[in-house]
């Protein structure tokens, strides 16, 4: 096991003793992930096809030409949906054959393709969607020769210096029943990027699965929470901690809206065509200086939203800096802290002079909870020792049994599957910040014809089927309709499940 740095020992001596708290320069976790004997099967479902034909050579560099999965998700009556972020939405038929359902890029015309994170990135159905036929989207444009304009610009800047467009559209199709979309649309909401680069734009539409018709959170739609590339996007607006700690800005927050127009609704208008959730912590907190569509705050980017489906609880995925990836339990109108706070560490940014890739240890009172800071911390982490962006995940309550009653999510970039006891991180949103949960690897297998177990990992498995070698995994996690999960990447376009053990002998 990892011994603890001595300079972690003399910052927690500092502590200790109300010195000043000396910078944590490197493996501010000093306990490892370790592979507990967690080990689970997976299995290839289907694959999407090569894509690179549907974009412009100057408007992808993608570097593989299979298509960008990013979401799977399964409607009640059956049907199967995966998107390629290069524009389409794939209806996986029975025999895991995919048909196109939509050619979403066809009325996008100023599209982002040319990053990882950009062009049709989310997608969810409406809880009615049988009946109303309405599709939600987020999708990336670029700000050069569109004509459109954005509802919203951060705080402090012009049209002159918006660089991309975050967009939110309602999509209703004529017939919700049909194996290919024909239908119109509705913007609800253009958010303006700023910064040279399209990094962390709006990546998730969800709404709660767990809402019945007539309660509170039904039909209302939720966002991730994007610092829109604040942090790090590059260029003179970059770094900008005067963003995310605001409550009259869209950065770095969660946003919970009703979709409907106000029109419709007859409730109080966003600032784009939505209603605002009068339930909303900030919605009716008497200030009209806040916005009220906004949820919770304080993320640097919570790309991913779930709900367990036993309880309700929510958890946003936040990738972290420099140095910590966390999972959140997300609750109405609390602040979880960036740029201030990464994990449970002060970022850098905080102190004169300090910098974004820089941690600090909280003060003591602080850290054992004796005194609050306004702030909520995380239900697990890890460093960067062990990975570099933090995956979406679900609390589990499947078939497989080695993984019930368990968190699953991941690393984006490196492609390792983490778990954590989804009671031991109830039990560490206590209010306390040193508590977080433990987390453990799950490790993978194949099973081959003859029934021979062979351990593999993420990237092996894109390695193979692209008989290349890749830098990332760009692993996501998505849920089926009756609880299983579902590996992608954004690399090899393949489609793969987490499964029971299908029987057999023998390991590598």
């Amino acid at each position: 096991m990892r011994t603890r740095p001595l300079f972690v020992i003399a910052s927690v001596l500092a502590l200790a003793t109300g010195g000043i708290s000396a910078q944590i320069t490197s493996n501010p976790l000093s306990a490892p992930v370790e592979k507990r004997g967690l080990m689970v099967e997976i299995r290839d479902v289907a694959r999407l096809p090569d894509s690179r034909g549907l974009r412009p050579a100057d408007q992808d560099v993608a570097q593989s030409g299979f298509a960008r999965v990013s979401f799977v998700r399964d409607l009640p009556d059956g049907r199967r949906f995966v998107n390629d972020s290069r524009g389409v939405l794939y209806l996986i038929g029975a025999n895991g054959q995919p048909a196109v359902y939509w050619n979403f890029h066809a009325g996008v015309p100023y599209g982002v393709y040319n990053r990882l994170e950009s062009g049709f990135i989310g997608f969810d159905f409406h809880p009615e969607f049988a009946k109303n036929g309405l599709i939600y989207t987020v999708h990336s444009e670029r700000a050069m020769g569109n004509p459109a304009k954005p509802d919203f610009i951060p705080p402090g800047f012009t049209p002159a210096d918006v660089t991309y467009h975050n967009v939110i559209t309602e999509w209703r199709a004529t017939n919700p029943a049909a194996n290919t979309f024909e239908g119109t649309r509705r913007e609800l909401l253009r958010i303006a990027h700023i910064v040279t680069n399209l990094t962390h734009p709006f990546g998730d539409v969800e709404f709660n699965p767990t809402a019945k018709p007539g309660s509170e959170d039904y039909g209302l739609l939720y966002t991730s929470g994007s610092d829109t590339g604040f942090s790090n996007g590059g260029g003179p607006h970059a770094n900008n901690p005067g963003q995310t700690q605001r409550l009259d800005t869209l950065i770095s927050a969660i946003l919970r809206i009703d979709p409907r127009s106000p029109s419709v609704s007859k409730g109080m208008k966003g600032i784009g065509d939505y209603t605002i959730p009068p339930t909303n912590k900030f919605a009716a907190d008497g200030d009209p200086k806040t916005f009220g569509e906004i949820y919770a705050y304080g993320f640097r980017n919570a790309h991913r939203l779930s709900w367990d489906l036993t309880d309700g609880t929510l958890y946003a995925s936040d990738i972290g800096m420099n140095h910590i990836e966390e999972v959140n339990i997300v609750r109405n109108g609390e602040n979880y802290g960036w740029m201030k706070r990464e994990g449970y560490f002060e970022n850098g940014m905080t102190r004169p002079g300090g910098a974004l890739n820089q941690l600090y240890p909280l003060p003591a009172d602080v850290l054992s909870g004796k005194t609050k800071d306004g702030f909520t911390y995380p239900v697990a982490i890890y460093d960067h020792d062990e990975g570099q962006s933090v995956t979406g995940g679900f609390a589990y309550h499947g078939r497989i049994a080695a993984l019930r009653g368990k968190f699953v999510f991941g690393d984006i970039a490196r492609g390792r599957v983490f778990a954590s006891d989804i009671a031991a991180m109830k039990k560490a949103d206590d209010g306390i910040p040193q508590t977080v949960a433990p987390v453990e690897e799950i490790q993978l297998y194949t099973r081959g014809a003859n029934g021979t177990r062979t351990y593999v990992t993420m990237r092996e498995l894109i390695e193979k089927t692209l008989g290349a070698t890749v830098t990332r995994a760009d692993l996501h996690i998505s849920r089926s309709r009756d609880g299983e999960l579902f590996l992608t990447s954004r690399q090899d376009g393949t489609i793969r499940m987490l499964v029971p053990d299908s029987g057999g002998t023998g390991t590598r």
